[in-house]
């Protein structure tokens, strides 16, 4: 087991945004967690990674890139921890050929190998969102936990992230905003829903119309 969260509350303060959670994530679980906008699902997110730390990649909704610097410089970053102070500092002056080479099938698989040396700043949300996520890929760690990892993109590109996510990391947790996508790459559906889990499943077998009350309010109106 990875993690285990049993009947606990979880926000900031003391007024918590999930309550009563309780959930364990197994080595070789895809999750998808599902709800609508505020539900908790960047706030399970972020309690998740504080339980793993260094075990972890994570993907926030805003990559918090270095604008200045290049796509490469950020995509290293996510290894700075595994290098002294000093090769970190000679890899940002004269960028080494090993790096270079361990980061370029990661740029080419997202579609950024010609903007790998462009400043990040020049790039659109889309580009800069898969930096992130490139970044994330480079890291590497037991798990992946993403917010919302293809909200910036295409459906082409939206499936292309997430095949690399998938390859690259054995346990992923992603929070989604597209169901079909969700059902199609996760092996478990966790449905958030008025500051609780309303709902934790296989996903084999479900379709789009069996979360569909996660999205809806108790008059029926959907969101």
């Amino acid at each position: 087991m990875l993690v285990e969260l049993v009947s606990e509350n979880l926000g900031y303060g003391s007024d918590p945004v999930l309550r009563d959670v309780s959930l364990c994530i197994e080595t070789g679980d895809r999750i998808a967690l599902v709800g609508e906008s505020g539900a908790g699902k960047s706030t399970l997110l972020t309690a998740l990674q504080a339980r793993l730390k260094e075990r972890v990649a994570l993907v926030p909704q805003n990559p918090g890139l270095v604008a200045s610097l290049s796509v490469f410089h950020n995509i290293y970053m996510g290894r700075l921890h595994r290098h002294p102070t000093w090769y970190n500092l000679l890899n940002l002056a004269w960028p080494r050929r090993r790096e270079i080479a361990s980061i370029r099938p990661l740029v080419a698989r997202l579609g950024l190998e010609e903007k790998l040396f462009e400043p990040a700043g020049a790039l659109s949300g889309g580009q800069q969102q898969r930096v992130g996520l490139c970044r994330a890929l480079h890291q590497g760690g037991d798990l992946v936990l993403a917010d919302e990892p293809v909200s910036a993109v295409d459906i082409h590109q939206a499936r292309t992230v997430l095949d690399a996510l998938h390859d690259h990391f054995d346990t992923v947790v992603l929070a989604m905003h597209d169901v079909e996508l969700a059902l199609r790459y996760s092996s478990r559906i966790i449905g958030l829903k008025k500051g609780r889990i309303a709902f934790d499943r296989p996903s084999a077998g479900l379709s789009n119309a069996d979360l569909d009350f996660l999205y809806r309010d108790s008059d029926g109106a959907r969101h």
